[in-house]
């Protein structure tokens, strides 16, 4: 075999292929590629963020709106008020089941300090005391008294029995309210009283501010009410 001589091998070198260059033109399309599906995921991730925000906030609208948050709310209403009257404290219990729109009309006329210094008017011994406006449509006192049912005659209710707290029903759509505490079970009044309450402590309290003396027509000889009423949630 002959021997290859240099110059011959200095050709073939030189034919050999080197490594490939990247053009400058191909390293800036690429990246103008990788920068296109970037700024696309980005618009895509952006996109499914806000409809999941949407979402949950049509979700959450569409759940307060149910009867159970309603419900809810209603029960995070205060449930008892405290009179501070002139003769002492009478706790009261609020039915807010049984009458909610007159008992959220009670709660928001104490946060105004509506009931501050309203007095109790009318006071019929075993009977009935009324404090606030003189509501004309349940009748005069004497009237009352006439239609009175012995205490052995009434059927066992809750709208019927003592210390009962309710508010008339002839204000109607009024801005005014009234309020009345029985002092014995009632059956005549029902039809004209919208109960709200009870009376859980100070029974004692009322039955002090019925033993006070009143004129003929029932109204006390010296000035007696509520000072200020306080909301709580429990007692």
């Amino acid at each position: 075999m002959g021997r290859i001589k240099p110059q011959t091998l200095l050709l073939q070198s030189k034919k050999k292929k080197g490594p490939t260059r990247i053009s400058g033109t191909t390293i800036l399309t690429c990246n103008l590629v990788v920068g296109l599906i970037v700024l696309s995921l980005v618009a895509t991730y952006r996109q499914w963020s806000n409809r999941s925000r949407s979402q949950a906030e049509d979700g959450l609208q569409n759940l307060e709106d149910t009867d159970a948050v309603k419900d809810l709310k209603k029960f995070d209403l205060p449930s008892y008020a405290i009179l501070n009257t002139s003769k002492g404290f009478v706790f009261v219990e609020l039915h807010k089941e049984a009458s909610p729109e007159i008992v959220d009309k009670f709660l928001d006329l104490c946060q105004k300090g509506y009931f501050k210094g309203m007095s109790f008017h009318r006071v019929i011994k075993n009977y009935v005391i009324q404090g606030g406006d003189d509501i004309q449509g349940l009748g005069a006192a004497e009237d009352w008294i006439m239609k009175g049912k012995p205490h052995s005659e009434l059927a066992v209710s809750p709208k019927h029995e003592a210390f009962m707290l309710g508010t008339s029903k002839a204000k109607g759509g009024s801005k005014e309210f009234d309020l009345f505490i029985t002092t014995a079970p009632i059956l005549d009044l029902s039809d004209k009283l919208i109960v709200f309450g009870r009376v859980i402590k100070g029974q004692d309290v009322v039955q002090e501010i019925e033993e006070v003396d009143t004129d003929e027509h029932y109204r006390p000889k010296s000035t007696i009410g509520i000072i200020n009423i306080t909301l709580k949630q429990e007692i």
